[in-house]
Parts: C-alpha cells; sequence; structure tokens
C-alpha cells in the first residue's frame, strides 16, 4: 500500500514537464559532481607516496557517491525555492566533498573496528597497510575535510558539520554497548542508526540549505528530509545483510552477526523468537549463535518489518521535501526515497 500511494503523490506533486519529473536523480546531479573525486584527491595532497596511495585507494571514484548526490539535489532544490536561482554555489559544492570525504574516513576506522577485510568488492585499507596505518589515513582524510571546511568561512556551517563527526564517535560507542532491556533497545538502536548514518545525510543537507535560504523552515525541512532518508537507508542496509549474497554487497554476508550486532531484523525476530534474547547479550558469541539467529531472523517477519519501518521513513521524507517548491530536483530527491528502498546492494 506505501508503494501505490507514495507513487501516486509522486505523480500528483507538480504540473512540471515529465522529463523533468523522472529524471534519473544521478543524471541530474552529475554535472555538479563532475570531478568530485578528483577535486577530493586535491584536498589529499600529501608528501608520503603511501599515505597518498592509501587515501586514493577509497577514492577511486568507482562509488555511487549516493551522499554528495544527495546534497547537490537538496542545493538546488532550495536555491530554486528561495529565489528560483539554478546554480549550485561553490560553498555548497564543497559541502558535498566534505560529507563524502567525513564518510569515507568513517569506513577507514570503521573498518579498523570491525576487523573488516572487504569493503565494496575489495580489500580493506587495514587489511593492506595494517591497522596502525589505515587509523592515521582516517585522520589525515578527516583534517583535509576539516580544511575544506575552515575554508567555506561560515561558523555556522562549521557547527552544523562538526556535529556530523561527534555523532559518528558517540554512534560507535553505542554500537559497542547493548541494552539488557528489551523495550529499550530498539530506541538504542535507532539512535545509533541516526548517529552513525542519517547524521551526516541530515546535516550537510541542512548546510547546503542554510548557504542557499535564510528561512529556517527551510532549514528544518532539509534536515527531516536527509535524517529520514539516511534511517531508512540504513534498515534497507540491514536487511540486505540478510537478504543478499555477499557478492552483491561487496562484504561477507550476515556480517553484522558476526560482529555481535542486533540490527533491526534480529530485534524483530525476537518478538517471535524470545529465546534470541540470550544470543543477543552475549552478542552472538557462541558457536552456532550466528547460524541459528540467521535462521530465525528469516524464519520471523523481522526482514519484512524492518522493510516497512523503512518505508515509513521514506514517506516521511517524502513529505518533508514536499513542502519546497515544485522543481526537477525535489522530484529527483522524492524519487530516490524510492531507489533507497528499492536497492539491492
Amino acid at each position: 500500500r506505501f508503494h501505490h500511494t507514495s507513487m501516486s503523490h509522486l505523480c500528483s506533486c507538480s504540473k512540471t514537464a515529465s522529463d523533468e519529473k523522472y529524471q534519473d536523480p544521478f543524471q541530474l546531479g552529475r554535472k555538479d559532481l563532475k570531478n568530485l573525486y578528483e577535486d577530493i584527491k586535491k584536498e589529499l595532497l600529501v608528501s608520503t607516496a603511501e599515505l597518498k596511495e592509501m587515501c586514493d585507494y577509497y577514492f577511486d571514484g568507482k562509488g555511487k557517491a549516493f551522499r554528495p548526490m544527495i546534497v547537490v539535489l537538496m542545493a538546488r532544490a532550495c536555491n530554486i525555492h528561495h529565489n528560483n536561482s539554478r546554480e549550485v554555489q561553490a560553498s555548497q559544492r564543497s559541502v558535498a566533498i566534505i560529507a563524502e570525504m567525513i564518510h569515507t574516513a568513517s569506513l577507514v576506522h570503521d573498518d579498523v573496528i570491525d576487523d573488516a577485510n572487504s569493503r565494496r568488492g575489495k580489500m580493506t585499507v587495514n587489511q593492506i597497510w595494517g591497522e596502525r596505518k589505515a587509523v592515521l589515513a582516517g585522520d589525515f582524510i578527516l583534517s583535509a575535510a576539516s580544511l575544506a571546511l575552515a575554508r567555506i568561512g561560515n561558523t555556522t556551517i562549521i557547527s552544523v558539520l562538526t556535529q556530523v563527526i561527534e555523532d559518528l564517535v558517540r554512534g560507535e560507542f553505542l554500537q559497542l554497548g547493548s541494552k539488557e532491556n528489551e523495550n529499550e533497545r530498539f530506541a538504542h538502536y535507532l539512535e545509533k542508526t541516526f548517529k552513525k548514518t542519517a547524521s551526516l545525510i541530515a546535516n550537510s543537507c541542512k548546510a547546503v540549505s542554510i548557504l542557499g535560504c535564510p528561512d529556517p523552515k527551510v532549514h528544518e525541512i532539509a534536515y527531516q528530509y536527509g535524517k529520514n532518508v539516511g534511517i531508512a537507508f540504513q534498515l534497507i542496509d540491514d536487511v540486505l545483510d540478510f537478504t543478499s549474497c555477499a557478492d552483491c554487497l561487496g562484504k561477507p554476508a550476515a556480517a553484522d552477526l558476526k560482529l555481535g550486532l542486533a540490527t533491526g531484523p534480529v530485534l524483530f525476530a525476537c518478538r517471535q523468537f524470545p529465546e534470541m534474547n540470550a544470543m543477543i547479550m552475549r552478542r552472538f558469541s557462541k558457536p552456532g549463535d550466528v547460524e541459528r539467529a540467521r535462521k530465525y531472523v528469516l524464519q520471523s517477519d523481522g526482514v519484512q518489518q524492518t522493510t516497512y519501518l523503512a518505508q515509513r521513513y521514506c514517506h516521511e521524507a517524502t513529505r518533508e521535501i514536499s513542502k519546497l517548491r515544485p522543481s526537477p530536483e525535489r522530484e529527483a530527491l522524492i524519487q530516490l526515497t524510492e531507489m533507497v528502498l528499492m536497492r539491492d546492494k
């Protein structure tokens, strides 16, 4: 039902020309993201060859640049809403670059914490260069992002995007802890999901809206859109950990269980199979726990319930962004909520 209503909502949003309405978000944002990875590499000018090689490893241009894409589409949507300007300001594009740098630095550090050996279908930085150097490479990318942020020269933007780095650290700490109380467990999971994934998208969207439009209502719309899409994105990610094959994901399947993490599908499954509680508390550490937990999840409606929850967040994101004036970029952002739900890797 959700899918039907959201699609009909998509169709009735505005009377823009149909070719504008259904433009692929990635096509629409592409011109603003041209040379994105080359520009990131310019920010990472380093003296040592090895550090440069490590930094360039994830910025290979093969990612979908999902976060920068949302940021430039939001920038345009807010600029059009404010004064019908169709241009992305240089400072707004910088936010897109900084968002991708912060995200990538967090991946490098996450892989060290998780002792991961593959990411996006290739070996992780920590596997190739070792943990110590990987930590330093992540720190270096963060420092380069901070310099780029300072160059924007706007203290509000600095404080909005610095919040992201704080949230990433707090989110990682939340992930390292677990809640005894079942009722608190889901709230803990959603808070961790916001801090680790959605805060970056929410605050980057807010930052470009501040740069493009003085209206605080628009800043809140941009923030809420980014927050809801970000949480939905992670919920679907947690579903794919159970439903997608390792080759599609570019990392091992059931990776979260192996790390001892109880994500949405597990927490929903636990309501049907209370015997999972003990496994959650010991973080799936006993032999056979991971396989049993995975079996319980697939026997339960955990995957379905998590998908429904993601749909609700996407619906909320669509509701928020629809408050802006109609534009091809606004429609593309609505369409992105559909793409988040339909992705298979």
